[in-house]
């Protein structure tokens, strides 16, 4: 699944008002082999009506067995002759059927009959609504399929699905395999039957009911269909051609076929995640997976990005699963390293490279909280497993797995992949097993590395000491943005790899060969580590940073803006680099920099000296953004990428020609001219509404109400968080919360940028609080969870305190550990503050003249 959406970040049990649920796992002595599935949904009613028979294989005779079920009644229960007893034990979302006469041991076939409701918490079989219709459709990740029919919804009690569902006239279902069947029903209904599913989890059926219509094509002999409701089919055919390479790409890099009949991929206009995985049924937000040729390349990334996550799980996930969700992070990480290769692969100009080492930093950046967990954690109950969907399970994961691939050279890593496939598909494995494999192809310590970095809470930092010609010593130990006043002792074992040497494997303290002084110790930024070197080896690492690959410079400004946080580097000397850097040819690496500025701008200075960062912002930055000069057709889109990236630094520095501009464009967009280089138009619009008066609210908010185009119905919604007035800020809040027309999984787009930003933050905690039922009934799980994680951007004590007492009179479901880091960023924020303002005041004041 992808959360992107989510992102990167179960019932909270640390607040009073909830019991904890101890584990909720089924008896191993019961096996489903497979299920025959017959579901009615009733649209309009929002119920559905389910029969199933489940074979099974008991290991010894027993007169109950128990399987999950929520939220469903169960009428009937059969087996050999007997009718069951049915009771539900709610709280561990299990029902247990008691026979008069045990069951004997061996097979057994249990007939059920049941109902349910479509729901509308976006999990489940629920509801999904357009201004026109009603739709039915599935998410089960991670333990939902029990709210559509009674299941053994644990990923290792895989089997098969013969699936029918008796749908009204003129829809359609979209599920896993290829329909067989479709026959005239009672009512004027007819019922769709599909072919047998490969053997699976229950987490990856799906089936979507609806008016769907899609754009087809194919690739080595699959069957790919792009689908979206009526009004969209044009938005469809990009991903199309984007699934098309992918799964060329992972038919070669995976070397075993894809395992489906066919590919179908479905955008639904309710949804919370990004996209999900469902074998040959992948169902995606539509933002995710819908837009056109003139959207900006940003939007194109995403649903780049999204189709090949989602795909890369095709293989890793399906057909290969998790043996328990506590190895979620192996599908997830993965799935997330693979998206960039595979991008990079279909469009080699689109810099992923580059944005992998963005994401690697803003990782790093999030693994340095004290309060981060290791990569592999307890997940015993659906509480504990939702939290595993996070930045560990994503970023960290892949990072740690590109470093893997890095060091053992792509074709062997590749080769270990195709072993642990070829050993574990259709089945379930362990990351052990994967680890394993690898070990073995290469004949390298991936078990060591892979252990220490999957068991160890947090991330290294190496330390590069010049120890003589053609050598650094390196020690290690746990780096903090913000350290603890105890620091435990912390090593891994980690491949370094040395620019224009070799790569070495450093357990604890050791000793590594270079090719010349000052050479850089990450070489292409994928080591997962933040460095630092002694001062002569600094001085020419960064006397010579212009010949470092992107990537590379992108980590080594990474590198210096989190030793600043942690107290290990000063304003000046980054600010120095910045500025060092300002005419980077390279687009991310400008971004690396705007972040870091804007991260002062916002945490640090305050008031008249917020107001002179500003100024020296525009000094630096405005000579070169006019050098770039106006787009011109057909030029690189790197260059595109680095004017709007510069457009938005100087707007957000308050330049006034930039301002001015954004109006212009701004004004321009909304008359209809689309004429503008779409990534600048992005940007230009969103600074307009920053300065922007209630005329351009009103436009932008009938433009997010009445397109039929995803992408700038969203760009429009997420613009309103961008107006600073106070009564427009109340708008959007009302608005959210009132007006009904804020779908929830959108609510966080809103809500969580006004809480980031210092504009608008006071006015929005407030009416949170004031409005705490309104909101609350807003939110999603996962908005819910990002909600609470968005208050971490406050920065003083008497805030951490507020945050800390309020969410402990209102709980917010899966939101422990969110709260958690909410509260250790507010810490760190304060520090930083206190730590750094004064060298900021001392350093403009100098740079000033």
């Amino acid at each position: 699944m992808q959360n992107r959406f989510l992102a990167l970040f179960s019932l909270a049990f640390l607040f009073t008002g909830f019991a904890p649920i101890h584990a909720q796992r089924l008896p191993a002595d019961v096996h489903p082999v497979h299920y025959t599935l017959h579901i009615t949904p009733d649209l309009k009613a929002a119920t559905f009506t389910g029969s199933e028979t489940i074979d099974v294989t008991l290991d010894h005779p027993s007169a109950t067995i128990t399987l999950n079920a929520l939220e469903l009644k169960i009428s009937s229960v059969k087996a050999a002759g007997q009718t069951a007893t049915v009771s539900y034990d709610e709280p561990n979302q299990q029902a247990t059927f008691t026979f008069a006469q045990p069951l004997p041991a061996g097979k057994a076939a249990l007939a059920i009959e049941y109902t349910g409701i479509l729901n509308d918490k976006l999990r489940g079989f629920y509801l999904s609504k357009t201004a026109k219709r009603n739709y039915a459709v599935t998410q089960f990740e991670s333990t939902d399929a029990r709210r559509a029919f009674p299941s053994f919804d644990e990923p290792a009690m895989k089997a098969t699905f013969d699936l029918s569902l008796t749908i009204d006239k003129g829809d359609i279902v979209i599920a896993n395999t290829n329909m067989l069947s479709d026959k005239p029903a009672a009512n004027g209904m007819h019922t769709q039957t599909f072919a047998t599913t490969q053997k699976m989890s229950t987490y990856l059926l799906a089936f979507q009911v609806g008016d769907w219509v899609c754009s087809s094509g194919e690739a080595d002999g699959t069957p790919i269909r792009s689908c979206s409701t009526p009004d969209k089919i044009a938005l469809t055919p990009f991903a199309l051609h984007a699934a098309e390479h992918f799964l060329h790409y992972y038919n070669r890099y995976f070397g075993v076929k894809y395992a489906m009949p066919k590919l179908d991929m479905i955008g639904i206009p309710d949804f919370e995640a990004g996209a999900m995985e469902n074998w040959g049924c992948i169902t995606y937000r539509e933002t995710a997976l819908l837009v056109d040729d003139s959207a900006p390349l940003s939007a194109k990334k995403v649903v780049a990005v999204d189709v090949a996550h989602e795909m890369a799980h095709q293989w890793f996930g399906d057909l290969v699963t998790m043996q328990w969700w506590n190895n979620l992070w192996l599908n997830e990480g993965f799935a997330t390293w693979m998206e960039y290769k595979a991008v990079d692969d279909w469009q080699p100009t689109w810099g992923m490279r580059e944005d992998a080492a963005l994401s690697l930093n803003t990782t790093l950046n999030m693994d340095a909280a004290p309060t981060t967990r290791a990569i592999r954690s307890k997940a015993d109950t659906p509480a504990e497993i939702e939290e595993q969907f996070d930045g560990i399970s994503y970023g960290k994961a892949g990072a740690v797995i590109g470093m893997v691939e890095h060091y053992l050279g792509e074709k062997v890593f590749e080769r270990g992949v195709h072993n642990y496939m070829e050993a574990h598909k259709f089945g379930n494995a362990t990351a052990e097993d994967f680890w394993s494999a690898q070990t073995a192809a290469s004949g390298k310590p991936v078990d060591k590395i892979m252990g220490s970095f999957v068991a160890e809470q947090g991330e290294p930092l190496l330390t590069f000491t010049a120890a003589g010609a053609g050598s650094y010593s390196v020690s290690q130990g746990r780096f903090y943005l913000s350290p603890p006043a105890t620091v435990a002792a912390q090593s891994w074992t980690v491949p370094v790899c040395i620019r224009g040497g070799s790569c070495q494997v450093v357990s604890g303290a050791g000793t590594v060969t270079v090719p010349a002084a000052g050479a850089f110790a990450n070489t292409d930024a994928r080591g997962y580590y933040r460095s630092n070197y002694d001062d002569a080896s600094l001085h020419t690492l960064l006397a010579s940073a212009a010949a470092l690959k992107a990537p590379e410079r992108i980590s080594l400004v990474g590198d210096r803006y989190a030793l600043l946080r942690s107290g290990q580097g000063s304003v000046g000397s980054y600010l120095d680099l910045t500025a060092a850097l300002r005419s980077d040819p390279n687009a991310q690496v400008l971004e690396q920099i705007t972040d870091g500025l804007t991260a002062i701008r916002d945490r640090v200075a305050t008031g008249d000296l917020r107001e002179q960062l500003k100024a020296w912002e525009r000094k630096q930055f405005a000579p070169v953004y006019e050098q770039l000069g106006p787009a011109k057709a057909g030029e690189p889109v790197t260059l595109a990428q680095r004017r709007a990236n510069l457009f938005q630094l100087l707007g957000d520095a308050d330049d006034p020609g930039v301002l001015a501009e954004s109006k212009a464009i701004a004004a321009k967009y909304l008359d209809g001219d689309r004429t503008t280089e779409p990534l600048l138009q992005q940007q230009a619009i969103k600074l307009a509404a920053a300065h922007g008066d209630v005329a351009l609210y009103d436009q932008l908010q009938h433009m997010a109400e009445t397109s039929d185009n995803p992408t700038v119905q969203n760009g429009a919604l997420q613009t309103l968080s961008n107006f600073d007035t106070p009564a427009l800020v109340t708008r959007t809040l009302d608005y959210v919360t009132n007006s009904g027309k804020v779908r929830n999984q959108n609510s966080w787009q809103l809500l969580v940028p006004l809480l980031q930003r210092p504009e608008t933050r006071p006015q929005t905690w407030a009416y949170i609080k004031n409005n705490w039922d309104k909101v609350h009934a807003q939110l999603t799980v996962a908005s819910g969870k990002r909600i609470v994680t968005a208050t971490g951007f406050f920065c003083s004590a008497e805030d951490r305190a507020d945050v800390q007492q309020f969410f402990a009179t209102h709980p917010v479901e899966a939101s422990e550990r969110g709260l958690r880091d909410a509260l250790g960023l507010i810490d760190s924020c304060t520090k930083f503050r206190a730590q750094q303002q004064p060298s900021l005041q001392q350093w403009l004041a100098t740079a000033a003249h």
